[in-house]
């Protein structure tokens, strides 16, 4: 008996860990969009918006409701090329720009070549 309460808590243990992230993809897809414009890598209007890929990779719970979050963004190009960013930021459930967002570039494939 205690070694199936014991493989139940291990396997229940993982599902009750996760805490409920808020939802603040919005903010730092934006910016990143934004620091690819200025950085002239591409510019917004030839992004497929429909396309983009967006995976949460990280959130950790700070004080009073605060979050950061890590976002992996997959945009596409209307020519097909794509060019993967990780952000980072701190949201809530109050407000997603809880401060600035870093981006980072990490891949950019060019159909063309």
């Amino acid at each position: 008996m205690k070694k199936l309460s014991l493989l139940i808590l291990l396997v229940l243990s993982p599902i009750l860990s996760f805490a409920k992230a808020p939802d603040c993809h919005s903010w730092p897809m934006t910016m990143a969009a934004v620091w690819l414009k200025n950085a002239k890598i591409v510019d917004m209007a030839d992004i497929d918006e429909v396309k983009s890929k967006i995976t949460l990779l990280a959130s950790e719970k700070k004080k009073k409701g605060l979050y950061t979050q890590i976002y992996h963004f997959v945009f596409y190009d209307k020519k097909g090329n794509t060019y993967e960013v990780i952000t980072k930021n701190d949201s809530s459930y109050e407000e997603c720009s809880m401060s600035s967002v870093s981006s980072y570039l990490i891949s950019k494939s060019d159909i063309s070549n």
